[in-house]
């Protein structure tokens, strides 16, 4: 065994002294490139990749979660300061299932399963109780609004007033609550879901009214719409109204757009101002008017007419002068003068006439007022094209204004509606800016790649010719070397092949010369 080492050994020594220099180089690199290669892909392959599986963890959370992985012999990273265990991501599914199956991540609360955990209720005190009761009941809340959308991390802090049958309920105190929320980075909650958390936390308590709930934040405090006076359904009103507004002016944008960016090119910059009116009016008109045709009059619904003469007769005061104490004296006696005759005519007409009740709703919104203004490059529009344009516009916005009751003539239009701007463009505003690298950056690094590939490809050609001039030498040169004379025609094999081995040992340079000598004969 030792002389097979030896031999190999020897070997390699004489295959080593025969190489080049660059030869030698080449398979130094060579080998080294392979060791580096084995190292790199056995690190790669047996190495174990950790994935995210719990972030943000409470101090008693993460012990919890870490005593059952050092339980289960399972390996684990921890960052953040402890916040966050990483898990090998072939196991990761099944350990966050566990988990969530064990509850070990409770935020840092504990909810009413301590009631079911823990010393007997038997023996217990009320105060105890009571303590345990509340602690359960901010742990439940709290569960409830870390569950929410964008909530990291809740304090709960309920006050329960004491029961007592002396107090009126005019004079009992009230239940309050007290909660600070953490969101997580560069969350705002909308004022819909910010009177989400009042209404979880007021039906979760009982006895508690939405003006006894003080929600904060690290930004502020949080005001429900009930409670700051706000209309319900107040912001998302305005919200809604914003979005509507806004669409409005990207399709308005979009549709000019469309129209103008074949005849203009890119380099085309809308600008559209609107103004809407979203009052909701309701009215009712009651309106009487006469038939149409009919000489303004309605429709005759009853008609009555009745005629009467009478012929009476008179006679005038009087009698004859009376001389006692009851008469009158003087009193001239009457004359008569005749008959009297009277006639009396009467009509009555009733007529009916037309009765409308309209109960007019106006829409939701309607258009007050636009403006929009166009910045196109200049030189790519003549004097008569950018009036075609501003003309364009012009009767586009005379139709979105139609119905808003403003004077709508070309000049008001052009002088205060429309406006047409024709300018040169920045290299680097507005639309034209770009993420990427500069022109300069991009033409140095192609000149530094070019230059790199030249040299390369020069080193190259070098070498081949250098290679071609060595070998052209190595045939050029006769190569005579006088070599030992061997018995060959010795009898005995052995005797030949131990004159070989003393001439490979005291002479390998020789020896090595010679069985090229014999390949090449052969």
């Amino acid at each position: 065994m030792n002389e097979r080492i030896a031999q190999a050994t020897q070997r390699l020594k004489q295959f080593w002294s025969q190489m080049g220099k660059k030869q030698k180089i080449g398979l130094g690199a060579s080998i080294g490139v392979l060791l580096l290669s084995i190292i790199l892909l056995t690190y790669i392959f047996t190495r174990t990749d950790y994935e995210l599986a719990f972030q943000n963890l409470d101090t008693t959370d993460a012990a919890a979660i870490m005593n059952y992985l050092d339980s289960s012999g399972i390996s684990y990273e921890l960052s953040n300061n402890g916040k966050s265990i990483s898990v090998p991501s072939a196991v990761a599914s099944r350990i966050k299932v566990d988990v969530g199956s064990q509850g070990l991540v409770q935020n840092g609360s504990m909810g009413f399963e301590a009631f079911s955990e823990g010393s007997s209720p038997f023996g217990g005190t009320e105060n105890e109780f009571n303590v345990k009761y509340l602690n359960a009941l901010n742990g439940e809340v709290q569960q409830l609004l870390n569950g929410m959308q964008g909530v990291e991390s809740s304090n709960v802090l309920i006050n329960l007033p004491e029961e007592t049958v002396f107090l009126s309920p005019e004079e009992a105190e009230r239940a309050s609550a007290s909660i600070m929320l953490k969101f997580t980075s560069g969350y705002r909650p909308s004022q819909k879901e910010v009177d989400g958390y009042y209404n979880l936390v007021k039906t979760a308590v009982p006895k508690l009214a939405v003006e006894n709930i003080t929600i904060s934040s690290p930004q502020g405090e949080l005001v429900s719409t009930e409670a700051g006076g706000i209309g319900a359904g107040a912001t998302d009103a305005a919200d809604d109204q914003f979005q509507i507004q806004r669409k409005y002016e990207l399709e308005l944008k979009k549709n000019i757009q469309q129209f103008l960016g074949p005849l203009v090119g890119e380099n085309l910059v809308i600008s559209v101002a609107s103004s809407f009116n979203f009052d909701k009016k309701k009215s009712e008109e009651q309106l009487v008017r006469p038939l149409e045709n009919n000489n303004n009059n309605g429709i005759i619904l009853s008609e009555e007419s009745s005629n009467s003469s009478s012929t009476n007769g008179s006679a005038q005061a009087g009698g004859v002068a009376g001389t006692g104490e009851t008469d009158v004296p003087g009193y001239t006696a009457a004359q008569s003068n005749g008959n009297s005759e009277s006639e009396q005519s009467t009509s009555a007409i009733n007529y009916d006439y037309n009765r409308i009740n309209n109960l007019i709703e106006s829409a939701p919104f309607t258009l007050k007022d636009l403006s929009i203004s166009i910045g196109v490059e200049e030189g790519k529009l003549n004097e008569q094209s950018l009036a075609s344009v501003t003309t364009y516009l012009t009767s586009l916005v005379r139709a979105q204004l139609a119905d808003s009751g403003q004077d709508v003539n070309d000049d008001v239009l052009m002088n205060k509606k429309v406006s047409v701007i024709a300018q040169a463009f920045a290299e680097n505003g507005g639309n034209g800016a770009t993420s990427g690298l500069s022109t300069g950056w991009t033409i140095g690094i192609g000149a530094a790649a070019l230059a790199i590939i030249g040299a390369l490809a020069v080193m190259l050609v070098r070498r081949r010719k250098q290679q071609a001039v060595e070998q052209q030498l190595v045939m050029d040169t006769p190569v005579k070397v006088e070599y030992p004379s061997l018995d060959f025609d010795a009898t005995q094999d052995s005797q030949a092949r131990k004159n070989l081995e003393t001439l490979a040992k005291r002479k390998p340079e020789e020896f090595v010369n010679l069985l090229r000598t014999w390949l090449v004969d052969e």
